[in-house]
């Protein structure tokens, strides 16, 4: 797993070889990046299913309800298939945009 940090948010990018070594080597950081806007990018070499997505929907959840951004790069992820609050896109400036939408929105009082 990749972490690299930008003074906006966190990219956390995928080197392992399955989802569930990722996810794993996420879960091992993820307490360390708590109180970070965070962006996964997920690599296209990775089989993905819609539960591996929804794994993630806790913390997405939890730093929502923290004042903390959240989202996922994926273009091979079906964004109809996951609820509304669950911010799933499928490029980096997506990801981007959406960080900075939900930063006005908390400065807006929403």
């Amino acid at each position: 797993m990749n972490v690299e940090k930008n003074k906006n948010y966190t990219l956390i990018s995928s080197d392992e070889n399955t989802f569930v070594e990722f996810f794993a080597s996420f879960l091992s950081k993820e307490k360390e990046l708590a109180a970070e806007h965070l962006i996964v990018q997920l690599s296209n070499n990775i089989n993905t299913t819609k539960e591996d997505y929804l794994l993630f929907l806790d913390f997405a959840v939890q730093k929502k309800q923290n004042g903390i951004s959240f989202a996922i790069i994926s273009d091979k992820a079906v964004m109809d298939n996951f609820p509304e609050h669950f911010n799933i896109v499928p490029t980096f400036q997506e990801a981007k945009d959406i960080l900075e939408m939900e930063a006005m929105e908390r400065e807006l009082g929403f």
